[in-house]
This record gives structure tokens, C-alpha cells and sequence, in this order.
């Protein structure tokens, strides 16, 4: 399969242009030019084959978004022209902020000072831009408030970048591979993507609806939904597993330290000459008989929206690799409805203390199975997250605390028929006969024997295509990169990573493990670019004013 050219197509599109055009509707036509060239190339051959030599290639694409979750998707979404602007009649109940948004109303927020919008205000997010989006679009959501979003959207698609989005499945990424029976931790409004409300999506396909929180098979369908209906679908490759992603070098750099892109006379991209901020991108996609094509993309920015879901966090101790030593709940949850538990006497160890092991705890629970609870903090620990949930809206939650607070080991008694906690212990080691070793803080050991033990203590992003393992980008470059205890380190505004320029990071991968907060990362990138693009647009109109080609 060829690489194809854009040059002389490109050179024939420019020399029709007159001189009393104006600057925009050359940008326009430049920007619109590739929207429907591009994206109908890479339509019908969407990724250029391995062999071909770098050399050879003459499109570089000006963004690829690694991941299509949540983040992948809202990114998208907002990089194909949808903008958002405050409505005609929205009064937001933080009057100061209203009063800023006031200032510019005949501009979309992407337009505007994200630091002037978001000084002052407070949230659960450590970042600010996440925090303004999310006021904008759940005004006093923390104080149980459900006042509707402030914001309308348009689709300018003068504002197109044109970007692919490649993920591993579906649109929706890791919520396709959750667990089904359990209601998500948030409302169903909070997980929705602009422009599609979700209430309206899920009325259409049932007709009961039992409260505000939904299982993530729906959240799932509602993310694949929104794509198709947004018109997102070419922007979008499944089943594409990245193996790299590495910089390329230009030999020739202008005075701003900037590669150049547009040449002055032909506007072609010349051979063996990569700018510095580019990016070359190789993995394999999968197909219908299973076998793997390789393919190599160029990208002048990359943004990393992989989530932190791919591997599941490991106590690194002796016997782990065990065959009765799960990682996850989906391989839980398939050993206990396949009966594989069913009538086992010994207990199931499971260890952790979020909500996917309080999960775990009501699956077992559930299906009468006896359970052991290992955790390392008190059940005092302000910081657990049960501490932080409301119990009319989180009772399942709030059982499972329950019970780790009133149903804890002690030395004069055995372990409980139904459920036995351990606070202040860890796991020592897993043997061969299915039994395991706790130990508290004081030291004392204690032996079971189990039916299966199921460690949840979070779990990481696999950045083995970055080099380092991607850890150069946390704040702490000596640990691998985690959701909360050392996320990748950007600038606050534009989400762009502080010690690689030209590579964004949202969603999880910077602290925002919420989908109504990862939408402020899309905007911020997307300003980002913007801003950017539009220094292309005086610097093309520049070069090319003299009478082009």
C-alpha cells in the first residue's frame, strides 16, 4: 500500500485562490481543505504501513489522541469545530463568575482567559480548568444542586483540527470491559458528554428509570452512541494497539525555535526534514481473522487519553502469580457467576479499601460467599472514600463500611460465617495450598485458607509505548505514573506535559478520575490548539501573500 502525496493536490488547491480573498477564507479553505481531503484519506487508508520509509511520508497529522474514552471522545468532540458559549438566558448562581463570563459573551469559551474564568473557585479537582468547565456545566453540582448547564454549543467548522483517535475497542474505552451488575459511583448527568444529554439517551432505551446513578453498560452504549451521533466516526480507529511513540528531529529550525511546516514558495513538506515537535506514532491494528497490520503515523501533537485502567495495581509479594489470585473485578465476577466459588467453605481474601473492592465485597456477599476484608488503613481513615459519599444516594457503600467497622477480626474470636474484616493488615505472602499469610502493624502473623483471593489496590496506565515507561513525565520521575499519588505533571491551562512540549495528558492520567471533571482537560487543549493554530494563520498568510505558487 503506497503512501500518498498531498503536494501537488495541495500547490493545485492554492493557485485558484484570488488576490482579494481575504486572510480567513484562505485559513478557511486551508483548514477545510484538509478536513475533507485528509480525513477521506485516512478514511480509506487510515494508517501508513510499517515498511514505508519515513522519508517517504508527506503527512503529518496535526493531532493523534491516544485513547477513546471519555477524554478521547470529549477531546474529538471539540476539536472537530464544537464550541461552547454562554447562553442567551443563563444566569450561573457564582455571581462573580458570571459577571467574567458577562465581559466576553459573544465568545466561545475556547476564546477566552481560562485563568481569569477559573481564579477563586473550588472544587474536587486539583485542576482548575476542570473545575471551571465542570461549574459551567453542573453549576453547585457538590452542593446537590441540579441546575442546568449555562452553556450552548455550536459547530463552527472553521474550527476543525484534524486528529484520529485510536483506542484498543469501541468508543468508550474501559467502560466496555467493566463490571455490569454494579451501579456506577456517579449520576448518570455527571458521566454525559456535551451536546447529548444523558437522561435523554437512556429514556429512549428504557422506560423505568430507578434513580439517578446507571450500570456502565449503559454508560458504555451512551459513549459509542454519541460518537455516531455527533458525526465523530472518522475521526476514530478501533482495535489499534500502540508499541511506540518517539520524537523526530528537523535539521532546519527558524529563530522562534519552531520547525518549518509551510514552505515559503510551494507549501509542501520537504523530504528527510522533520521539525522537532513531531511526533511518529507506531503500533498494529487488528483485524477480523486476527492478524496484525503495522502501521506508522506522524503527528506534530499527541495527546495521551489512555486512562490508568490497564494494569491492575500487584502487591509484588511471593505467591501472587497463583492461579486462585485475581486482579481485577471482571475476573471475579466471571469465577463467581461460572459457580467456580459456589459451596466453597474457605473464605475469598480481598483486599483493598476503595469501591472496586467494596464491590468485590457486595458480589460475594451476595452470592454467600464468605469473605475475608484485608486493608491497610483504620476504619477511622478520614480519607476513605466512603467518608465522601452521602448514604441516601451510596447505600451499598455505606453497608460494606458498615461492616467493616463493626464486623473487624480479634484475637478471641474467629473469623465471622458471612464477613470478617482486617484493618491495619497487609499480605505477607500467597502459598501453594491456597492459604495466606496476613500480618498487622504490630507484626502478628495469622494464617487462612482460602477458595480465592481477589487484590484491588488500583492500578496503573501502561505507557510502555513512552519512553521510561512515560515516569520522566510525573511530578515524581522516579515512580511509575498513577491517578493520585503521582500523576503526569502539566501546565494548569493547557494541559500540555511541563517536560515534553507538544504532548498533552488528560482524563485519569493527570488526577481527574471523574468523567464530569475530565472534560476540562479537552477544553484546555483544545484552547491550547487553537491559539496555536491561528499563529499558523498569520504566519501562512505571511509567506504566502507575495503570490503563492
Amino acid at each position: 500500500m503506497p503512501v500518498w502525496c498531498c503536494r501537488c493536490s495541495l500547490a493545485a488547491h492554492f493557485r485558484n485562490y484570488s488576490d482579494t480573498e481575504t486572510e480567513g477564507e484562505i485559513f478557511n479553505s486551508l483548514v477545510q481543505y484538509f478536513g475533507d481531503n485528509l480525513g477521506q484519506k485516512v478514511k480509506a487508508m487510515p494508517l501508513v504501513e510499517e515498511t514505508s520509509l519515513i522519508e517517504d511520508s508527506s503527512v503529518t497529522l496535526p493531532v493523534v489522541v491516544i485513547g477513546n474514552g471519555p477524554s478521547g471522545i470529549c477531546l474529538s468532540y471539540m476539536l472537530s469545530g464544537y464550541r461552547p458559549y454562554l447562553s442567551s438566558e443563563a444566569i450561573h448562581p457564582n455571581t462573580i463568575l458570571h459577571s467574567k463570563l458577562e465581559e466576553a459573551r459573544h465568545l466561545s469559551i475556547v476564546d477566552q482567559d481560562l485563568e481569569y474564568l477559573s481564579e477563586g473557585l473550588e472544587g474536587r479537582s486539583s485542576n482548575p480548568v476542570a473545575v471551571l468547565f465542570d461549574t459551567l456545566l453542573h453549576p453547585d453540582a457538590d452542593f446537590g444542586y441540579d441546575y442546568p448547564s449555562v452553556l450552548h454549543w455550536k459547530l463552527e467548522q472553521h474550527h476543525y483540527i484534524p486528529h484520529l483517535v485510536l483506542g484498543k475497542g469501541p468508543p468508550g474505552g474501559a467502560w466496555h470491559n467493566m463490571e455490569g451488575s454494579m451501579l456506577t459511583i456517579s449520576f448518570g448527568n455527571w458521566m454525559e458528554l456535551p451536546g447529548l444529554k444523558f437522561k435523554d439517551w437512556v429514556s429512549s432505551k428504557r422506560r423505568n428509570l430507578k434513580g439517578d446513578r446507571v450500570m456502565p453498560e449503559e454508560i458504555a452504549r451512551y459513549y459509542k452512541h454519541y460518537v455516531k451521533v455527533m458525526g465523530l466516526q472518522k475521526n476514530f480507529r478501533e482495535n489499534t494497539y500502540i508499541t511506540s511513540v518517539s520524537r523526530l528531529y528537523r535539521d532546519q529550525v527558524n529563530n522562534d525555535g519552531q520547525g518549518r511546516n509551510v514552505s515559503t514558495q510551494h507549501l509542501q513538506i520537504e523530504k528527510s526534514k522533520f521539525t522537532k515537535r513531531n511526533w511518529e506514532i507506531r503500533g498494529y491494528q487488528r483485524v477480523g481473522d486476527g492478524s496484525h497490520i503495522p502501521f506508522c503515523l506522524f503527528a506534530e501533537n499527541v495527546a495521551l487519553a489512555t486512562g490508568t485502567l490497564d494494569s491492575p495495581g500487584r502487591l509484588e509479594i511471593e505467591g501472587e502469580d497463583f492461579p486462585f489470585v485475581f486482579h481485577s473485578m471482571p475476573e471475579f465476577g466471571a469465577a463467581v457467576s461460572k459457580g467456580k466459588l459456589r459451596g466453597k467453605v474457605d473464605p475469598v481474601l480481598i483486599v483493598g479499601s476503595g469501591l472496586t473492592a467494596a464491590d468485590a465485597v457486595l458480589c460475594a456477599y451476595n452470592n454467600n460467599i464468605p469473605v475475608i476484608h484485608v486493608f491497610r488503613r483504620r476504619v477511622t481513615d478520614p480519607d476513605l472514600i466512603f467518608k465522601q459519599l452521602p448514604k441516601k444516594l451510596y447505600p451499598e457503600y455505606h453497608k460494606v463500611y458498615h461492616m467493616m467497622c463493626t464486623q473487624s477480626y480479634s484475637l478471641d474470636s474467629n473469623l465471622l460465617s458471612d464477613y470478617t474484616s482486617f484493618p491495619e493488615h497487609h499480605v505477607l505472602a500467597f502459598k501453594s495450598d491456597m492459604k495466606c499469610i496476613l500480618q498487622n502493624i504490630s507484626g502478628l502473623k495469622k494464617i487462612f485458607k482460602l477458595s480465592a483471593a481477589v487484590v484491588l489496590i488500583g492500578s496503573h496506565p501502561n505507557l510502555s509505548f513512552l519512553k521510561e515507561q512515560g515516569r520522566y513525565l510525573g511530578h515524581n520521575s522516579s515512580l511509575p505514573i498513577t491517578c493520585k499519588g503521582n500523576p503526569v505533571e502539566i501546565d494548569a491551562y493547557t494541559y500540555e506535559c511541563v517536560k515534553e512540549a507538544n504532548l498533552f495528558a488528560l482524563g485519569p492520567l493527570v488526577g481527574d478520575n471523574f468523567v464530569r471533571f475530565l472534560k476540562g482537560g479537552a477544553l484546555g487543549v483544545t484552547r491550547c490548539l487553537a491559539i496555536r493554530q491561528k499563529k499558523k494563520k498569520h504566519l501562512f498568510v505571511e509567506r504566502g501573500g507575495d503570490g503563492m505558487v
